[in-house]
Order: C-alpha cells, then sequence, then structure tokens
C-alpha cells in the first residue's frame, strides 16, 4: 500500500473522524540506479553543499524557499504549518450536497480517503450513509489571508507622537511631506510613508525609518563592516518575509557592495551610514542580520553567539537560568561573555573573539559547547534544531556561527507584532528582564535615556581566542 501523503480529520457537527489521504493513481516510470562505472556498484546518495562541493551534517539542514535565484528564505517546521494550519489538522464539511449537482469540472486528481486505526466503525457508518443517500460532502477552500491592516490605534498614534518628537538618541530631521504622499528622511525619498506595518501597534513605515534615522548612532556600531541579511517585509508584519544577502537589482540606497566575498554570488552588502540605514527601510527592510565576521577579514571570526531558543511553554525563569548557565561555563573555559534580547522569545549570549581561527574551527567549538551543556543537563537543553527536540527545554543554537550564517543585530527590530527590538544587556540586570522583546521601536529610547554607562562598554576592548586547552576542558567534562 502507498504511503499517506495527508493525516488529519475530517469533522461535521460533533462528529470528527481521524482519516488519511493515499494517492489513487500510479506513475508508471523507469527508474535508474547511480553506479560506479569502474567496479558497477550503487552509488549512495552523500548530501553536499553546491556551491563548496563539501559535505554537509544533518543537523546543519534546514528547509529553505528561493525566492529569487540565489537568494533564501529559512522556513521552519512551525512556520510551514502555520502557513496553512487547516491543511494539516482538519477537514470541515461545510455541506452535504446530491452528487449530480458537482460538475466533473472541479473533478482533479483521485484520492483514496482511509480511516485511522481508531477511527474504522465511524468512517464506516458515514461512507455507508453518503452512498445510500447519493450525496457528497463539500468543504469550501479559501486561499490563507494574512491578518487585515486595521487603523491606528490609540496607542499606535501615542507611539508614533513619542517617536517623532524625542527620539533615542538624537533628533533627526523632521520629515518633509509632499502633497504625493512622499516623505523626506536623511536626504532619502521615502514613498507610502503612511502605509501601516504593524497592525498590532499602528506602526507606519516613517515610524520605523524614523526610529532607524534616530537609533543610528547605537547601532550603526553593530552593523559597519560586517555583511548582513535585510529580512525585507513588503506587505508588512504577518506578510510574506524575504532574506536578502547579495547585492540585487534592487539596490538598496547608499548601501556598500564587496564584490568576490562569496564567490558565486553577488557581492555582499554591509550597511555602513545613516544614510544607507534609512534606504533599507525604504526598500521596505525590518530586520538586520549580520555576520560573525567584517569584510576585512571574512575568513576569521570575531565572535560566536549563542542563540537560546526556549520552548514558548517554558516560563521566562527558565531562559533566565539558561543564559546564567551559558555564562558560567564559559567564563569557567576562560572565555568572557555579553548578552542581550533577541527582540523575539529569548537571549543571545555573544563571546567575542581575536581574529584568530577560521569558520570551521569556531563553529565545531560552539557545537561541543552546546551539546556539553546538553549532555550535562538535557532535561533544561537540546543541541539539536526542531520544534520535537526542544519541548520542555531550551534549544542552544550553535548553527550561527558558521559561514554566511547571520544573527539580528543589536538594536535591530524584529519583523514581529510590536517590532520588538534586540538590546544590549547587563548581567547584572539579567533578573530585571521581563522577556525577550521587553523593548520595542517605541521605547528603546526610554531604555538609553536611562542607562548610566553602555553594558557593553568593554566588549569591544576584550582580546581572547579559543585554545587548546578549552577544547580539552569540553571533551573531558
Amino acid at each position: 500500500m502507498p504511503r499517506a501523503i495527508w493525516k488529519g480529520a475530517i469533522s461535521f457537527g460533533l462528529v470528527y473522524v481521524p482519516v488519511q489521504v493515499y494517492p489513487a493513481t500510479q506513475s508508471e516510470h523507469t527508474g535508474f540506479n547511480l553506479l560506479d562505472r569502474r567496479t558497477l556498484d550503487p552509488v549512495g546518495y552523500r548530501q553536499i553543499n553546491k556551491r563548496t562541493g563539501k559535505g554537509v551534517e544533518r543537523d546543519d539542514i534546514v528547509r529553505g524557499y528561493e525566492y529569487e535565484k540565489g537568494e533564501y528564505v529559512v522556513i521552519s517546521d512551525e512556520e510551514i504549518e502555520a502557513a496553512s494550519p487547516e491543511s494539516t489538522q482538519t477537514v470541515d464539511l461545510l455541506a452535504f450536497v446530491e452528487a449530480a449537482q458537482v460538475s466533473f469540472l472541479y473533478l482533479d486528481t483521485p484520492y483514496w480517503l482511509a480511516p485511522d486505526k481508531r477511527a474504522g466503525k465511524t468512517y464506516a457508518l458515514l461512507r455507508e450513509a453518503l452512498a445510500a443517500s447519493g450525496k457528497i460532502g463539500i468543504r469550501i477552500v479559501r486561499e490563507a489571508q494574512s491578518a487585515p491592516v486595521r487603523a491606528a490605534s490609540a496607542a499606535g498614534a501615542k507611539h508614533r507622537t513619542k517617536l517623532g518628537t524625542k527620539p533615542a538618541a538624537h533628533s533627526p530631521r523632521r520629515a518633509a511631506h509632499d502633497q504625493a504622499g512622499v516623505a523626506e528622511v536623511a536626504g532619502i525619498r521615502i514613498t507610502h510613508p503612511e502605509r501601516v506595518i504593524d497592525a498590532h501597534s499602528g506602526l507606519r513605515k516613517l515610524d520605523l525609518v524614523q526610529y532607524f534615522e534616530s537609533i543610528a548612532p547605537w547601532l550603526l556600531p553593530h552593523l559597519k563592516s560586517r555583511p548582513v541579511a535585510l529580512a525585507r517585509a513588503p506587505k508588512g508584519v504577518g506578510g510574506e518575509l524575504f532574506f536578502q544577502k547579495h547585492a540585487s537589482s534592487r539596490l538598496i540606497p547608499h548601501a556598500t557592495q564587496h564584490d568576490g566575498l562569496d564567490p558565486g554570488h553577488a557581492p555582499l552588502l554591509t550597511i555602513d551610514s545613516t544614510e544607507a540605514l534609512v534606504g533599507a527601510a525604504q526598500m521596505d527592510t525590518i530586520e538586520l542580520h549580520t555576520w560573525n565576521a567584517l569584510t576585512t577579514s571574512i575568513e576569521k571570526p570575531d565572535r560566536i553567539v549563542f542563540d537560546l531558543d526556549p520552548d514558548p511553554s517554558l516560563a521566562w525563569e527558565r531562559m533566565l537560568e539558561a543564559a546564567q548557565l551559558t555564562r558560567e561555563l564559559l567564563d569557567a573555559l576562560g572565555l568572557s561573555a555579553w548578552c542581550k534580547t533577541s527582540g523575539g522569545k529569548g537571549l543571545h549570549v555573544v563571546v567575542p573573539l581575536t581574529r584568530h581561527a577560521g569558520w570551521d574551527e569556531v563553529k565545531g567549538f560552539a557545537r561541543a559547547v552546546a551539546s556539553h551543556m546538553a549532555a550535562t543537563l538535557p532535561e533544561r537543553f537540546s543541541a539539536k534544531m526542531g520544534a520535537q527536540n526542544r519541548k520542555g527545554r531550551i534549544f542552544i543554537d550553535y548553527l550561527r556561527n558558521g559561514r554566511g550564517a547571520s544573527t539580528i543585530a543589536a538594536y535591530a527590530p524584529r519583523a514581529r507584532p510590536g517590532l520588538g527590538v534586540s538590546v544590549p544587556v547587563g548581567w547584572d540586570e539579567l533578573h530585571t528582564l521581563t522577556s525577550g522583546d521587553q523593548w520595542n521601536v517605541t521605547n528603546v529610547r526610554e531604555r538609553l535615556e536611562g542607562l548610566r554607562a553602555d553594558p557593553w562598554r568593554d566588549y569591544g576592548k576584550t582580546r581572547q581566542r579559543i585554545t587548546a586547552s578549552m577544547r580539552q576542558q569540553l571533551e573531558s567534562k
């Protein structure tokens, strides 16, 4: 019997019948095996990186959608399921009609519907009733749509006023509007400035643009000379999100292009000025993710990032504990670390490095740290990605340390309801944090105005590197 292509349930009224769908047709084709022509031995399948030709470990493989040639957006299992939840769970029958009323024009590919082991009797009763009455169950399928964009709420209007009159770091020039609905910020022409990009908060495109202009003195030090991946949301938060890692036909105003750093691809991009930040926002960019290396030394990472990604059911206290435990292990190894909120659900622990080791060595060390923590406290941590591997636990994501991987930059917003922001924090204030999106584009200014000193003031002064002794300690612990 062929494999089921869908498992779920059909439902009507109070009746719920678990079922499985099988293909009812079979395509005939001739299959061939790959052979070693010298010995005629079968050749096995090996997963390799198509650009480098190197083998890829199973844990490093993710699914992605190619939205532009050579440009991909990574899709998680949760996102795939969330994109069309009804197609993976329940089919609700809305009505029963005479079979003769259903035109053959609506018939496409035949499938075989069979009951789950638990539903044989219920399914048999339904099947016999339909056969005796000559009727067919109908379900109307509509194309999934994002939540409608509603008018700005009173809170959203309040946020906009505060952001426009007293920004986080310095007062941007007031945006000049013309009669065509176009604004100008930092010398960049902003189209559709009044368009609401986040229905949750009522924030407009102009609000985000002005945030980027005002936060530039804090954000740019984390962006300059680092290849950046732009998360662009043309339809706003809740719409389709596109990741852009390389220069394309749609140029980002004032962004710097770096040819030859990523062989086989278009030039990498860096955002090195306020004008480039505003230009990125004009092109619908919300998120800014940076590499772990500078363009001046692209093969020598200068940091390690541990992204602590929790099971959504966990209490926030578990996240704080995880960050502290990660810091303590790194400290025992002889490495100083800094912390920042992710702007989403978790926290990032960041370890600065002198530019000495290569990508493979740095990523291998990060994997060893994550694996050690997962082995030592398996009830708290997992070193394997996937929702099924972090149930009741926190996934220590070390995969952000490979060549080409990236992490949300400090002070950059997230394309999520409320536009949370990734914010550096001091270890002495860790216990005061309430969530990974505690700060957003409307209240970061309050955070910065309340600081006595930059919590990361010593980050750039730190000189440390991975040693053989550290690796041996992880192996022996």
